[in-house]
C-alpha cells in the first residue's frame, strides 16, 4: 500500500480549513494516509479546531507568519527524516475540497508512470471555470513579455502568445507541462529528496514555478492530470490582505526572473521585465484601491 502525506498550511481560515480536511477523511483511501496542517500564527482559533475536530491530524503551530514556503517547510522537513518517511507528498491548500477517489488517482497515476515526478489535477473555480494555474509553461523572458502587453488575453488560443496558462489546450486534455499549482501538486518523496525544500525567498506566490523549475532541471516530467478534478476557491485567503498579497505577487516575478533568467537575458530585455512588473504591480494596486472592500483581490 503506498503511502500519502499531505501538508496543508493556514493562515487564519478556521472555516476553510475545517470543511478541506473534513472532505479528505469523508472517504477512506487506498492509500496509508498522513495529514500534516501547519498553522502560520492564526488568531481565529484554527490550531485549536485542528486539535478538537481532526485529531488525527499532525499538527504544527508556528509562532511566525513566515509566508508559503517557510510554513510548508516546516512540514517537509519532518516528512524527510526517516521517522516519517512516505511515498508521496501533496502540497494542498486549505480553500480546497478534495471529492473522494481524487488523492487515491493522483496516486496511483504516478504509480503506473516511473518517469514523472509531479502531477497536478484539473483544478475548478466555484464557478465551474478552470483554474488557469493548474497547467503553465515556465515565464521565459518571451512568455513574460507576451503576458506584460496583453497578448496572451488577446490570443488565448495561440500556442505561441497563450503559452503560460496554455488556454490553447483543451482543459480536460492530460498533458505534460513546465510547472503546476501548490494548490494541489503531488511529488514522489524521491523528488523531494532531491530537489529539496520550497525556497524561503518566495514569500507567497512563484514558489511552486520554482520547485517545478528545480523538478524538471533533475530530468523528471510533471504532467497535468484532468481525469481527477479538485475544487479550489482561489484568493480566499490573500482576500484579507490584499495590498500585502498584491505585493507578494509581484515580488515572486521579479524573484524568479532574476533566479532563472536574468543571468542569460539581454541588459535591455531585463530592465524592460523589471519595469513591465513594476508598472503592472503599480496599475493592480490602484485598481484594487479603487474597488470596494469585499471586491478586493490579488490581481
Amino acid at each position: 500500500m503506498p503511502s500519502l502525506a499531505i501538508v496543508i498550511l493556514n493562515y487564519n481560515r478556521a472555516d476553510l480549513l475545517a470543511d478541506c480536511l473534513e472532505s479528505i477523511y469523508a472517504a477512506p483511501m487506498r492509500c496509508s494516509l498522513n495529514v500534516w496542517v501547519v498553522d502560520n500564527a492564526s488568531s481565529d482559533g484554527s490550531a485549536e479546531m485542528v486539535r478538537t475536530r481532526f485529531p488525527q491530524a499532525q499538527l504544527i503551530v508556528s509562532p511566525i507568519n513566515g509566508g508559503f514556503s517557510h510554513g510548508n517547510n516546516l512540514a517537509l522537513r519532518q516528512i524527510l527524516t526517516p521517522a516519517h518517511a512516505t511515498d508521496y507528498v501533496l502540497l494542498l491548500n486549505n480553500d480546497t475540497l478534495v471529492p473522494a477517489g481524487a488523492l487515491d488517482g493522483l496516486v496511483e497515476y504516478l504509480e503506473q508512470h516511473g518517469t514523472v515526478g509531479a502531477v497536478g489535477p484539473k483544478l475548478l473555480l466555484p464557478d465551474g471555470s478552470l483554474d488557469l494555474a493548474c497547467r503553465r509553461s515556465f515565464p521565459t523572458p518571451e512568455v513574460a513579455l507576451y503576458r506584460m502587453l496583453g497578448l496572451a488575453r488577446l490570443f488565448p488560443h495561440s500556442p505561441r502568445f497563450a503559452r503560460y496558462n496554455m488556454t490553447y489546450l483543451d482543459p480536460d486534455q492530460e498533458t505534460e507541462v513546465d510547472s503546476l499549482v501548490g494548490a494541489c501538486m503531488l511529488i514522489r518523496h524521491q523528488v523531494l529528496r532531491e530537489v529539496g525544500l520550497l525556497d524561503e525567498a518566495f514569500f507567497m506566490y512563484g514558489e511552486d514555478l520554482d520547485w517545478a523549475y528545480r523538478i524538471k532541471t533533475y530530468g523528471w516530467r510533471i504532467v497535468y492530470y484532468p481525469r481527477v478534478i479538485v475544487h479550489h476557491y482561489k484568493r480566499a485567503a490573500s482576500t484579507r490582505r490584499a495590498i500585502p498579497s498584491i505585493r507578494a505577487f509581484y515580488d515572486a516575478m521579479r524573484i524568479f526572473h532574476r533566479k532563472h533568467y536574468a543571468a542569460t537575458t539581454p541588459a535591455a530585455l531585463n530592465a524592460l521585465i523589471e519595469l513591465g512588473i513594476t508598472l503592472k504591480e503599480l496599475l493592480a494596486l490602484g485598481r484594487n484601491y479603487l474597488l470596494p472592500p469585499a471586491a478586493r483581490r490579488v490581481g
